[in-house]
């Protein structure tokens, strides 16, 4: 089942969903899920694309593997009949000008939700910022919604795992804002603002309302960053008062690595800032079978780009016929509910879930032999079945 957002989220495509009332909340009476539509949205006269009843979303290769996972999306959508027109959007790394970025920024602002594969960032180029971190920005998509789920067909160390994390996308650790101050001395900055946060936190709390979820817990180090992951923990203590039926606590890092090995069972939501989101996701991930299943889901105000959950390249396996296409096919899934293409999502949700877990067509990295056009042409053959 497809988890619940905002009401704006079953509103037509040309709006986006983020309130201001999660800006300015009037307190515990009142409820972001509750309020009308135009407090969730900002409204805007520009249309976002549409054609004849089909939906225009941009695709972003990205590097490694991306170009084939976007190949099977492809395929599957036009098996499935799903009325979507991709519009492509090159970018390269290498780039000094970065045209292909802002070609690609615009094209999701006219558009309104993207996909996109992972853009590989050259480490030894400190003149060159991550185009992966610039678009969230450039689209304030300040929020990335892991659902990290076990399946029953992987076999893997703890079973029956349902965690649903929400990670700071546009702040935190991934400012890139570094500076040599002196020679051989270089500061990073870690910006953390109460209005962002609170956003945040509202967010979270408003998903584990809507999806009937027990418990939201705050990841943070605010025993040793005081001042930022200290007004991380404020901000989410302070808006957990406005949720009583919700149970709220919160856990430092490290503690919470070892507790997701030992007793992963007592999470729920998990909010997080941005760097400790990569940790935990990838960790996570590890538990439930590896990076080629779990999706992300990035929102913004007006904006959505979907992704694979851990944003791995995966260069290694590039045209090697062996990658796992499950995680950018999931990512496809969560593009059409966002949509609301409903049909065409269950559809090949359920094709993705028979064939990975009845019948155990599985790719190297899941224990199986099979290659990933095998996995690919065994979804097909299921969403033929359905239709």
């Amino acid at each position: 089942m497809a988890a619940v957002f905002p009401k704006s989220m079953a509103l037509s495509s040309s709006q986006r969903w983020i309130s201001r009332a999660w800006l300015q909340s009037a307190g515990p009476s009142r409820s972001a899920f509750q309020d009308s539509k135009r407090n969730y949205m900002q409204d805007t006269s520009i249309p976002l694309a549409k054609y004849g009843g089909r939906h225009t979303v941009t695709m972003m290769p990205g590097d490694g593997i991306g170009p084939e996972m976007m190949g099977y999306v492809k395929d599957v959508f036009r098996v499935a009949g799903a009325p979507i027109d991709f519009e492509m959007a090159a970018l390269n790394p290498a780039n000094d000008s970065y045209e292909d970025l802002v070609n690609a920024i615009s094209s999701v602002k006219r558009n309104g939700c993207g996909m996109k594969g992972n853009i590989e960032t050259k480490m030894n180029r400190p003149d060159i910022k991550s185009r992966n971190v610039e678009m969230r920005n450039e689209l304030d998509l300040f929020v990335n919604v892991l659902k990290c789920k076990s399946q029953a067909g992987i076999k893997t160390r703890h079973d029956n795992l349902d965690v649903v994390l929400i990670r700071q996308n546009t702040e935190g650790e991934y400012a890139m804002l570094e500076h040599e101050s002196v020679p051989g001395v270089i500061e990073s900055l870690k910006i953390i603002t109460e209005e962002s946060t609170e956003r945040l936190c509202r967010f979270a709390f408003d998903y584990a309302k809507a999806n009937g979820r027990k418990k939201v817990t705050l990841i943070h180090k605010a025993n040793i960053m005081k001042l930022t992951d200290g007004l991380f923990l404020e901000v989410c203590n302070r808006v957990a008062q406005d949720y009583p039926e919700i149970e709220h606590n919160d856990m430092i890092i490290d503690n919470t690595c070892m507790q997701l090995v030992s007793n992963p069972w007592q999470f729920d939501v998990m909010i997080l800032t941005n760097l400790y989101g990569t940790i935990v996701s990838n960790l996570i991930c590890g538990l439930i079978g590896g990076p080629g299943i779990l999706s992300g889901s990035n929102y913004g105000p007006r904006y959505a780009v979907f992704e694979p959950g851990t944003r791995n390249t995966g260069t290694k396996l590039a045209g090697t016929n062996t990658a796992n296409p499950c995680a950018m096919l999931n990512a496809s899934v969560d593009l059409l509910e966002h949509l609301h293409l409903d049909e065409h999502a269950q559809l090949i949700r359920s094709a993705i879930n028979k064939t990975i877990n009845e019948d155990k067509v599985q790719t190297v990295d899941l224990g199986g032999q099979a290659t990933s056009m095998d996995v690919v042409q065994n979804i097909i053959a299921h969403i033929k079945k359905g239709l």
